[in-house]
């Protein structure tokens, strides 16, 4: 009996920690994921010209203390680049785990680390 209320209780826990891990998504969350859904297929049909485009622009920008990309040009600009990975995992599957880290490193970028990075947010 003790077995069967552990393992229920057990259960009940694991659930809910489950729940809120899923719950936790933070709008910054959000707004990555709507921009993936809404560039996902554009991205993947990208030229390597194309792609050489979209990454040497953002950096041109990111870069340019004159310019502050807002949250959502920011993202665009991340999540297309990371969504790149998926194309090139495809194009050459021996490279699969380095395109997913590229992904992974990509999408894990975070505004506020750029807004901190930008020379007239300093002080």
């Amino acid at each position: 009996m003790k077995k069967i209320i552990l393992f229920a209780f057990l259960f009940a826990f694991l659930n809910s920690v489950s729940a809120q891990e899923k719950t936790q998504n933070t709008a910054d969350d959000v707004l990555k994921d709507s921009i993936y859904k809404a560039n996902k297929t554009k991205v993947l049909n990208y030229t390597m010209k194309d792609f050489e485009k979209l990454f040497f622009e953002f950096n041109e920008k990111k870069f340019d203390p004159n310019i502050l990309l807002t949250k959502q040009e920011f993202y665009t600009y991340t999540v297309q680049i990371g969504t790149y990975s998926d194309r090139l995992a495809k194009l050459y599957p021996k490279e699969k785990e380095v395109a997913a880290a590229s992904k992974k490193k990509w999408l894990s970028e975070k505004y506020e680390d750029y807004l901190l990075s930008k020379p007239t947010q300093k002080k």
